[in-house]
């Protein structure tokens, strides 16, 4: 009987972790632009819901690196000052407070790796419509821009 040594087992362990890693990165690729909004939206949902907090990597990750830079850049401007940011809500939901109870979650495929993806609900009597512009890149969908009534993120990110 051969006894398996114990590089042997950390090695096996680190095979399983990178096998998963990559499986999650794989279903992450393959996740449809409405099984991402889904994904976002669910977050949303009951009078206590906390979202998805813009101060954290996770959220940050859904973002394509330069709407990231974007966010990022109006709040370093917004410290430096010692002010609000141009963006003083939740971008998903055009709100700072919601209870909404649903969402209407439509999606446009523009190419294969581009659609549109529009978001309806009511905000505690507040109907609202958002429209996130979407890419796919290797690791998944990103947003690109969202749109809603006051206008495009990347506008209010800058202040014009």
């Amino acid at each position: 009987m051969r006894m398996i040594s114990r590089r042997n087992l950390i090695e096996a362990g680190f095979a399983i972790a990178a096998a998963s890693v990559i499986s999650l990165a794989a279903a992450a690729a393959e996740q449809t632009p409405k099984d991402f909004l889904d994904a976002i939206y669910k977050n949303y949902i009951g009078k206590n819901a906390k979202g998805l907090p813009l101060d954290k990597p996770a959220t940050m990750r859904l973002f394509t690196p330069s709407l990231r830079k974007a966010i990022d850049d109006d709040s370093r401007r917004a410290a430096k000052r010692n002010e609000v940011p141009n963006l003083d809500g939740d971008p998903f939901v055009d709100a700072q407070d919601w209870d909404i109870k649903s969402f209407d979650i439509s999606v446009q495929d523009k190419a294969p790796d581009k659609s549109t993806g529009t978001v309806k609900f009511d905000n505690d009597g507040d109907k609202k419509t958002i429209t996130l512009d979407l890419v796919k890149s290797s690791d998944g969908w990103h947003i690109d821009e969202i749109t809603t009534a006051d206008g495009t993120l990347r506008k209010i990110l800058s202040g014009k």
